[in-house]
């Protein structure tokens, strides 16, 4: 794990309350360390000052590494990471955020991701960039997962 991604999994851990895990799990049938979600943003907004200068690549490679394990806050703080740095973020990034759209099991996780992430990302593109991204969404219109049809219809209303 990187040194933010320990960061952040540090934090989550220390800020969670296990009544409040044992609500989410049930709630929501993911594991979690029952840390609030002001401790998520407070976290997101502490690795960022401490770990200044990400660019691009290590944005999006610790959002991935948050995600990669499904407790409920990691993947949450990396929703929160995306969206402080969704200028950073293109349309060669939407492959990325269609694996996390597909393992976003709860509305909790997928309707932040829809839009406080996608639909900022895609609104900020213009020319090329956007006609990418168009065929994108329009690919997730006609997709099997659900999900993907549920993003593809709200980024379209």
């Amino acid at each position: 794990m990187s040194e933010a991604g320990e960061f952040v999994d540090e934090r989550l851990r220390y800020e969670g309350d296990e009544y409040r895990a044992e609500d989410v799990r049930d709630a929501l049938g993911l594991d979690s360390y029952g840390a609030s979600v002001g401790a998520v943003r407070g976290t997101i907004r502490d690795a960022g000052n401490r770990y200044r200068g990400l660019g691009h690549d290590e944005i999006t490679a610790l959002a991935s590494e948050l995600w990669s394990v499904p407790v409920f806050e990691r993947r949450l703080a990396a929703i929160v990471l995306l969206q402080s740095r969704v200028r950073m973020l293109g349309h060669n990034d939407l492959t990325r955020l269609e694996g996390f759209l597909r393992e976003a099991s709860v509305d909790a996780l997928f309707s932040p991701l829809v839009d406080d992430v996608v639909r900022p990302l895609v609104d900020g593109l213009d020319g090329a960039a956007r006609t990418r991204a168009s065929a994108v969404l329009a690919r997730w219109a006609d997709a099997d997962d659900p999900r993907l049809r549920a993003a593809a219809e709200r980024l379209s209303a």
